[in-house]
C-alpha cells in the first residue's frame, strides 16, 4: 500500500471489508432466495394440476366430454377491469393456465393463453420449459389417470422474473445507496476515533525544546498509553543526554579557561624576562598550571566515562574487593607522596554487585583522593570494603577538617569547594562519586568520623545474588 493518510487507509479498509462481506452474502442470498422461489412456484404449479385433476374426477369425464364438444372448452382470460386496475397494479391471471386432454389426445379444457400449445407426449411427464410466442412458460404435466385424462398446468416466467427483480432491488439497491452514506459516516467515525493522535501531534508540536514535562493526554485510549510511555521514556533519555552534553561543555569551557590563561601568562613572562631565576619561576608556575589542567581534564573525562560505561550494555557482576585493590595499586604514587597513614580493610571473600567496573573504580578513586588531599600531614585515612546483610558497604573515614552537617548536601554540586579546604581539587570528586552511586542504585551518607574529627563517607549498594 502506498504511503498516504492513515484516515484514508482506515476508511477504505473498513469499506472494503464491509463490501467484501456484504456483497458475496447479498449475491448468495439472492441466488438462494431465487432458487427457493422457483421451488415454491413449481410446488404451486404441481398443486394446481393435482387440484384440477381432483375436480375433474369429481365432475366426471363424460360430463366434461359432453360440454367440451369437438373443440374443447376454452377458458377465456379476461382483461382487467377499470376497478381491478385501480385496486391492483398487476394481475397474474394471464401468466397461468392449464390444459386437459383425454386418452385420444383430444383437448377437453384449455385456458386461452396456452391454447396453441401442442398436446403432451407420453414422455412429457413432470416439469419442462417451452417457448410460446414471445413468452417462456414453465409446464408441469401429470401422468394420465386410469380414465386416460392428462392434465398440464403452466406458468409464465414473468412472475418469477418479477420476484427475482424485486429481490435484486431489495438486496442490491440499498447497499448501492447506503455505501456512499456509509463512507461518509465511516470517514466521520475515523476522524473522531483518531482525535487522540491529532492531540498527541499537537502536543508534540507545541512542546518546547529542553522541556522536562511529560506528555499527557486527557482520557487517552488504552492503545495510546504504551506509545505515550515510550515517548516519555525516549524524550526523558534524550533530554538527559542533551543536558549532560550541555553541562559537560559548560564545565569544560569554564574549568579549562583559568589554567590555560595562567599557563599562557607564565610562558609569556618567561619569554619576556632576561633574568634566569624569574624565567625558571615562571616556567615552574606554567608547569604547575599544566599539571592542574591535566588533572582537571582527567576529572572531566572521568565524568564522561561514567556516563559512557552506563550506556554500554547491561550490568555485570563486579567484585568490589578486586576493584578496591586495583584502585589502591593505581593510587600508590599518591599514597606514597602523601604524609597520611592509610588503613585498608578488604575482605578475603568477594563482594559481588551488579554494575560497571569503570564507574565503581571512579567512585572509589575519587573518595580516596579526596580524603588523601584534604587530610593534613600526619593525618589518618581508613578505607574499608565489606558487606552487611544484603548490602555492599564502602567506607572512607578521615580525621581532617570535616564538613559541618548543614553544608554536607551542597558538596555534591559540581565545582563546589568548601571555604578553607585543603588540597588542589576542583570540586568534581564528590560529584563523580554521586553520579556513580546513582548509576548503581546506591546511597551515600556523609557522617561524623569515629576518629573524633573529620568525615566518614559511607556508600551502600545492593549485593548481587
Amino acid at each position: 500500500m502506498k504511503p498516504g493518510s492513515l484516515r484514508s487507509r482506515l476508511r477504505w479498509l473498513i469499506l472494503g471489508v464491509i463490501a467484501l462481506v456484504l456483497l458475496p452474502l447479498g449475491v448468495f442470498s439472492i441466488k438462494r432466495t431465487t432458487q427457493e422461489v422457483g421451488e415454491l412456484s413449481d410446488g404451486r404449479l404441481a398443486q394446481s394440476a393435482r387440484t384440477l385433476q381432483t375436480m375433474i374426477g369429481n365432475v366426471g369425464l363424460e360430463t366434461i366430454r359432453r360440454k367440451a364438444g369437438e373443440g374443447g372448452v376454452v377458458v377465456p382470460i379476461e382483461a382487467k377491469s377499470t376497478q381491478e386496475r385501480a385496486l391492483h397494479e398487476q394481475t397474474y391471471e394471464s401468466e397461468v393456465g392449464f390444459q386437459v386432454f383425454d386418452m385420444q389426445g383430444r383437448l377437453l379444457m384449455v385456458t386461452g393463453n396456452i391454447a396453441d400449445l401442442p398436446p403432451p407426449t407420453l414422455s412429457d411427464v413432470g416439469y419442462e420449459d417451452v417457448e410460446l410466442g414471445r413468452y417462456r412458460w414453465r409446464l408441469f404435466t401429470l401422468p394420465a389417470t386410469p380414465e386416460g385424462v392428462t392434465i398440464r398446468a403452466a406458468e409464465r416466467y414473468d412472475s418469477r422474473r418479477d420476484i427475482a427483480n424485486a429481490l435484486w432491488m431489495e438486496y442490491v439497491l440499498p447497499p448501492m445507496i447506503g455505501l456512499p452514506v456509509l463512507a461518509l459516516l465511516v470517514g466521520w467515525a475515523v476522524r473522531r476515533g483518531l482525535r487522540p493522535l491529532d492531540a498527541l501531534a499537537s502536543l508534540l508540536a507545541t512542546r518546547k525544546p529542553g522541556s522536562h514535562e511529560t506528555l499527557a493526554l486527557a482520557d487517552a485510549p488504552r492503545e495510546l498509553e504504551p506509545v505515550l510511555a515510550a515517548l516519555n521514556a525516549q524524550l526523558g533519555l534524550l533530554e538527559e543526554a542533551l543536558e549532560r552534553e550541555r553541562r559537560f561543555s559548560a564545565d569544560v569551557a569554564h574549568e579549562l579557561r583559568t589554567p590555560l590563561a595562567s599557563t599562557m601568562i607564565n610562558l609569556e613572562n618567561a619569554e619576556a624576562t632576561r633574568d634566569t631565576h624569574e624565567a625558571d619561576v615562571a616556567l615552574a608556575s606554567a608547569r604547575e598550571s599544566l599539571a592542574a589542567l591535566a588533572r582537571r581534564v582527567e576529572q572531566l573525562l572521568s565524568l564522561a566515562r561514567l556516563e559512557a560505561s552506563f550506556r554500554d550494555g547491561e550490568r555485570s557482576v563486579v567484585d568490589l574487593s578486586a576493584v578496591a585493590r586495583m584502585v589502591i595499586e593505581e593510587l600508590s604514587p599518591l599514597i606514597a607522596d602523601s604524609d597520611v597513614e592509610l588503613d585498608v580493610e578488604l575482605p578475603d571473600r568477594p563482594v559481588p554487585v551488579h554494575g560497571h567496573e569503570v564507574a565503581l573504580a571512579a567512585l572509589m578513586r575519587n573518595l580516596l583522593e579526596n580524603a588523601l588531599r584534604h587530610v593534613p600531614g600526619g593525618g589518618r585515612v581508613q578505607f574499608a570494603v565489606g558487606s552487611e546483610r544484603d548490602k555492599a558497604v564502602i567506607d572512607v573515614i578521615d580525621n581532617g577538617e570535616g564538613i559541618p552537617p548543614e553544608r554536607r548536601a551542597a558538596v555534591f554540586a559540581r565545582f563546589h569547594r568548601e571555604a578553607g579546604s585543603r588540597g588542589d581539587g576542583y570540586g568534581l570528586g564528590l560529584s563523580i562519586v554521586q553520579r556513580a552511586a546513582q548509576l548503581h542504585d546506591a546511597s551515600i551518607e556523609l557522617l561524623d568520623s569515629p576518629f573524633g574529627r573529620g568525615l566518614r563517607v559511607s556508600v551502600r549498594m545492593p549485593l548481587a545474588a
